[in-house]
């Protein structure tokens, strides 16, 4: 692969140094992802499917969405302008500019106020969750190459997860789902936080080829 691409579900997207590269993990949040609009479609193949995908580093998950099916239109947001950068260029690559909308800024802050309330059947998002310590210890290489901001969860590796739990829902429909990825061993911190929010019906978690759970899906 060009070192200036990548694959994601399928795709080819652009890449440049200074944004999340998707790993295998994230294609696990995605297939969750496909699988969810997929079945809305079949359900009523006339609606227009809404998708937020929030902290969407190089668009993979929004363009992956949009290709996959087409009566998905998107609003990807992020907080670095690199990616937003890179994803506004994906979306031109694709010729999904009729489908995918990108904004910058902190979590759904440029979302708000614009009618978009209630309405979202997904939202989605591969969130950092690397506690800051690690990153200077165990993960710093992962710094190298790619931005702070796509790792760094905060003193416990929670504090985007913690947000994205309280902010996510006003934007859902009633029965829309909330996805992430999130860290291994981390599932049960998850399953707490849920419980103490009490603002889903519905937790599924999504293991990896060797078990571990590494996303959850929500049901609003």
């Amino acid at each position: 692969m060009d070192p200036g691409r990548l694959r994601f579900l399928g795709v080819d997207l652009l890449a440049k140094e200074g944004v999340l590269a998707p790993r295998e993990e994230t294609e696990i949040l995605g297939r969750e992802v496909l699988a969810i609009l997929q079945a809305l479609s079949l359900e009523d193949p006339e609606r227009e499917l809404r998708m937020i995908d929030m902290g969407c580093g190089s668009g993979n998950l929004a363009c992956a969405a949009a290709v996959a099916v087409p009566q998905t239109r998107v609003w990807a947001s992020d907080i670095t302008t690199s990616c937003a950068e890179l994803t506004r260029a994906n979306v031109a690559h694709l010729s999904l500019q009729r489908r995918i909308e990108v904004t910058q800024g902190d979590l759904f802050a440029p979302l708000k106020d614009r009618g978009l309330e209630g309405t979202m059947d997904v939202v989605v998002m591969n969130p950092p969750y690397i506690p800051s310590t690690s990153l200077e210890t165990t993960h710093a290489e992962l710094l190298r190459h790619e931005p702070r901001e796509a790792f760094d969860g905060g003193p416990y590796g929670i504090s985007i997860l913690t947000r994205l739990l309280q902010e996510a829902p006003p934007f859902l429909k009633e029965g829309g789902h909330l996805l992430f990825e999130f860290g291994l061993g981390q599932s049960r911190i998850v399953q707490s936080l849920v419980e103490r929010k009490k603002l889903y019906s519905g937790v599924r978690f999504v293991p990896d080829t060797n078990g571990e759970a590494r996303a959850v899906v929500l049901r609003r």
